[in-house]
């Protein structure tokens, strides 16, 4: 046997015997060799090949051109298929996908012009497919990244899906809060069949089942619609749930294939890969719908919040024509009584119910807001005067009706205020600022009734507001200044101390009166500065007395309930009288009845640790609110003071001596110091000394004065020998002059919580 015909003795069985594919053609593009390997990988028995163009090999979108492609390369080398190795994909005779790494030699023989070619194929169809669903998770990951909406996501998705596996159609549904599918995507779905299963509501079994049994999505989609589905041409249908993190099922992901003779496992597979990016994309889907959710709707009510209130207000005002519509601004009366008495979960309830009535009231073109707290508000459009009226007293009537919450059974009411635009207001603010003011006036006249904005009220808010603003400017640059009003021992005549009571000259707006930027300072959130400013003036102003020669025993400070809360106040009150070296008992503290009605922790020792340092701690204006004997025998006080209010006519009136006598007898054996305020006549003065209270304020002995007249008022009294001024001759009924009664009011409120400054 000659050389060659061993070589082909070998070579040929070792082909053979290959576990890669090898294809051989010869001149004419037949193939002349197709060994085992390649009938595997092309499902085609060797007899029905070899012999045929190759052409019968590759895929039919290429077998036009590919015998003009191999002659060319034969002819020029140019389109090299020599060489290089390069990835194909192609449908195998039982419909498999398959995916190779293709290598292809040039043969000549020696003597002859015959060029051969051998083609070697390497099967990378798992390494393909994996690539695949590499290149999916990528796409997808990145369109989730760049904040898509979930419905671009479905359809890059879908197209995807359809491009990877050939006759498929991908399709991704969702399931709503009502548990009806909602086909979010299917871009090659034919339009019968999605008509047939979108909107589709699937019964909580179904649900429950899916969560189990993920195999159930296909009962539900494909053999339920399965003659639908034949018919329109689809003809399997591979399908897994989408389930959030806390396994509720969220979705569908299907594939449905044309090829009757289609294998599954790869569908199968990526099906199942797709399940954990659909999950993701509905997901962030919800976690969207959910910061939505927060960011224009109340958490508790479900209503409207006020931010988006806003927004619906502004577009109500833009639509064209005849635009008219009354904003009704509801608030619950008493309601912090409620909450404390039931606690939060209960006043939630309450609340949630509250909401549930208002809806049950309106139509369908109303808004409703719940817009904090226990407010609502509830905008009716196209609406007229006489409407209003009937809805404000339909709102009354029903929040009135007995509530049961809990094991209690409530009776409540509320108040309401009523705006309309155009006339309350040209923009969302005004109007709801009008209705507020409207609402308070409602509460202030009884409660349980409606009232309408007026210009008057919003007027009094706008002056509230350039009030705050300057009143901040102002204590920033130290516009405000102390005036002190003495106070005189009864008995000796001598100086008890002073009180100091804080004044305002604005130079545009001119003389605030403390009563009024006292309550702007209190809404604004400003009193708390006022006072710790009111407390370091003062020390400030003892110093510089006691280093004149004015001695000052003792100068009286007013605080707000607000300071009592805080636990630095002690801390803060020591380190003034360090910093300008003054003993504890030269300050007093004033204290209104609203902090003698506070229980908190907190206030209580505050006060302690106020009284335990040494400073005077005094009940102003006792008796005109809801002052307690009982807590005044647990307060630590060193000093109570009689309210003004008992010494007008104290001259005439036997009840109001009765009353003070009655006082100073309680003070003096509780061992506190007896201070009457008002005192205004000689007449008034020598009755109290009988009545043997210990200290007098008031315009007999001197209005409240500045640092520099309160010296010069002190160095006449100390030549006197007594700051008593001799009587002088004038009618009972002279008090202040008009000019000085303008400048502070004689009367304070009978509870305040914030002192008024007003003496």
């Amino acid at each position: 046997m000659s050389q060659p015909n061993i070589k082909a003795e070998i070579l040929l069985p070792a082909m053979e015997q290959a576990i890669d594919p090898i294809v051989i053609i010869d001149e004419h593009n037949d193939v002349v060799f197709f060994n085992p390997a390649a009938e595997r990988m092309w499902g085609l028995s060797r007899d029905k090949v070899v012999g045929r163009n190759v052409s019968c090999l590759v895929p039919v979108e290429v077998r036009n051109d590919h015998d003009g492609f191999i002659d060319h390369n034969r002819r020029t080398g140019i389109n090299k298929i020599v060489g290089t190795s390069r990835e194909v994909e192609f449908t195998r005779a039982d419909g498999q996908y398959v995916c190779g790494e293709l290598s292809i030699s040039k043969v000549r023989l020696p003597g002859t012009d015959k060029i051969y070619y051998i083609a070697v194929m390497k099967d990378a169809t798992e390494e393909s497919q994996r690539r695949k669903i590499l290149i999916l998770q990528n796409d997808v990951l990145q369109a989730l990244a760049s904040d898509l909406l979930i419905q671009d996501v479905a359809d890059l998705l879908c197209r995807r899906v359809d491009s990877f596996v050939p006759n498929s159609v991908a399709c991704l549904i969702l399931v709503d809060a009502d548990s009806r599918l909602q086909i979010l995507s299917a871009p090659g779905l034919p339009k019968r069949y999605f008509n047939a299963i979108d909107g589709l509501k699937l019964a909580s079994a179904d649900l429950e089942r899916l969560k189990r049994d993920p195999a159930y999505s296909n009962q539900l989609l494909w053999r339920n619609y399965q003659s639908i589905a034949m018919s329109l041409g689809l003809e399997h249908c591979r399908s897994a749930p989408i389930r959030t993190h806390d396994n509720q099922v969220s979705g569908l992901f299907a594939l449905y294939s044309r090829d009757p003779h289609a294998p599954q496992e790869w569908p199968e597979r990526i099906v199942e890969a797709c399940i954990p990016f659909c999950a993701l994309a509905v997901e962030q889907n919800m976690t969207r719908q959910h910061i939505s959710q927060l960011s224009n709707f109340d958490s508790l009510t479900g209503l409207l919040n006020r931010a988006s209130l806003h927004k619906v207000i502004d577009a109500l005002i833009m639509r064209e024509g005849d635009n008219h519509f009354y904003l009704f601004m509801l608030d619950i009366d008493r309601f912090r009584d409620i909450n404390d008495a039931l606690g939060h979960v209960y006043a939630d309830e309450f609340l949630v119910e509250i909401g549930q009535r208002i809806r049950e009231l309106v139509q369908d073109d109303y808004i409703i807001s719940r817009s904090g707290g226990d407010e609502y508000i509830v905008i009716v459009p196209d609406c007229t005067h006489a409407k209003a009226v009937k809805f404000a007293e339909l709102l009354i009537n029903t929040i009135a009706k007995p509530m049961q919450v809990g094991e209690n059974t409530l009776s409540i009411s509320c108040s309401v205020g009523i705006s309309c635009f155009p006339d309350n207001g040209p923009d969302s603010e005004s109007l709801l600022s009008n209705a507020d003011a409207a609402m308070r006036q409602a509460k202030a006249d009884g409660r349980r009734v409606y009232r309408f904005a007026g210009q008057g009220k919003n007027q009094v808010a706008q002056d509230r507001l350039v009030l705050g603003s300057a009143l901040r400017d102002s204590l920033a640059k130290g516009m405000l200044n102390l005036h002190y009003q003495p106070q005189v021992e009864a008995a000796s005549g001598g100086l008890y101390g002073v009180e100091a009571l804080s004044r305002w000259h604005h130079p545009h707006l001119g003389n605030i009166f403390p009563s009024r930027f006292i309550a702007v300072a209190e809404e604004t959130g400003q009193i708390e500065a006022i006072g710790r400013w009111s407390l370091q003036e003062a020390c400030r102003q003892m110093r510089a007395w006691d280093d004149d020669g004015v001695h000052v025993p003792t100068v009286a400070v007013n605080l707000s309930a607000v300071h009592f809360r805080n636990r630095a106040l002690p801390q803060y009150i020591s380190g003034l009288l360090k910093q300008y070296k003054l003993t504890p008992e030269r300050l007093t503290v004033e204290i209104t009845e609203s902090v003698m009605m506070d229980s908190s922790s907190d206030t209580i020792e505050v006060l302690h640790s106020i009284r335990n340092m040494g400073c005077g701690l005094s009940m102003d204006d006792f008796g005109t609110g809801y002052s307690s004997l009982s807590r005044l025998t647990r307060l630590p006080l060193s000093e109570i003071k009689i309210d003004r209010s008992f010494i007008n006519d104290f001259e005439h009136d036997t009840n109001a001596q009765a009353v003070t006598m009655a006082v100073i007898g309680i003070g003096s054996r509780l061992g506190m110091t007896v201070v009457t305020e008002g005192v205004e006549t000689e007449q008034q003065r020598l009755l109290l000394e009988e009545l043997k209270c210990d200290v007098m304020q008031g315009y007999l002995f001197a209005r409240p004065l500045p640092a520099l007249e309160l010296e010069e008022w002190y160095r006449a009294g100390k030549a006197r020998g007594t700051f008593v001024p001799p009587p002088v001759e004038r009618p009972d009924t002279a008090q202040a002059e008009p000019e000085e009664a303008q400048d502070t009011p004689v009367a304070a409120p009978p509870v305040a919580a914030t002192p008024t400054q007003t003496k």
